[in-house]
């Protein structure tokens, strides 16, 4: 199962683009990790859609490359100095196409470790949304999108996958 391996680099993007959001990391610096985490994760699904079986391998692919795409237009965003909009378009596209997933998790968990993938997805669905009404609408400030993408990285990518890298059972 390649979950950790994606989540641990998911974990990294997203608290360390929640600190520059900040200000805390240069625009120049961010770069490195979304294109890391959007290889990283691009390989993922690459491996996973050559190895799928079933339409449940196949969304997991596509999901997976939801987030490959966000890092990867992240960076870009950062080398051109696009102002995001179009990036906040997608993240709306996001929320909304990420949500059946969390239902459906949710109402089929049963294992925490699967509630808590329930409850990641719909915290993932709620940081787009944030994305968006920060990026388009302008509706939200940097610094409570910034935050929140700090807790997601830490809350539901970095430390789950510390656990699933040390033999938690999903």
């Amino acid at each position: 199962m390649m979950l950790p391996l994606s989540l641990l680099f998911v974990g990294a993007v997203l608290v360390l683009n929640g600190l520059w959001m900040t200000g805390r990391i240069a625009d120049r610096e961010i770069i490195v990790i979304n294109l890391v985490t959007a290889t990283v994760t691009g390989c993922v699904a690459l491996v996973t859609l050559i190895r799928a079986e079933t339409a449940s391998d196949i969304r997991s692919v596509a999901l997976t490359l939801l987030f490959t795409v966000t890092y990867l237009w992240v960076a870009v965003n950062r080398m051109n100095g696009a102002d995001g909009r179009g990036l906040g378009w997608f993240s709306l596209f996001v929320a909304i196409s990420v949500l059946p997933e969390a239902v459906q998790t949710l109402a089929s968990a049963q294992t925490a470790m699967q509630l808590w993938l329930g409850l990641c997805w719909l915290a993932w669905s709620a940081l787009w949304l944030l994305f968006f009404l920060t990026l388009v609408p302008k509706w939200v400030p940097e610094r409570p999108t910034a935050l929140a993408t700090l807790a997601s990285g830490i809350l539901t990518a970095w430390l789950p996958a510390m656990f699933l890298l040390n033999g938690a059972v999903l």
